[in-house]
């Protein structure tokens, strides 16, 4: 069986279970980085990886449909931000308003 080289943004399941995504790969040094789902960072030999990838310690899987675990960032945090950077601005006078343009 012929595995193929790795490309980054192509995601794999480790052991049945954790998902990583491949986010590196330097074939000169012979090095494949990989992020799991939960944001930590790892590197494999590209040996090691081939020999994990032939016995099926790792395997292809799908892109998770919930990308947000390696961002740590939940949906509701993004919309508080941006209701406090608005009602900021409602309580700042607005620095153009005592500017007369045609004096």
């Amino acid at each position: 069986m012929t595995l193929q080289r790795p490309s980054i943004g192509e995601w794999y399941r480790l052991n049945g279970g954790e998902l990583l995504e491949v986010v590196a790969f330097d074939e000169s040094e012979g090095t494949i980085e990989v992020q799991y789902f939960d944001g930590t960072v790892e590197e494999f030999d590209l040996d090691d990886w081939r020999s994990q990838r032939a016995t099926g310690t790792i395997e292809e899987a799908e892109a998770p449909e919930d990308w947000s675990g390696s961002v740590d960032v939940e949906p509701e945090d993004g919309r508080a931000e941006v209701d406090a950077i608005a009602e900021d601005r409602q309580l700042r006078a607005d620095r153009l308003d005592d500017l007369d343009l045609f004096e």
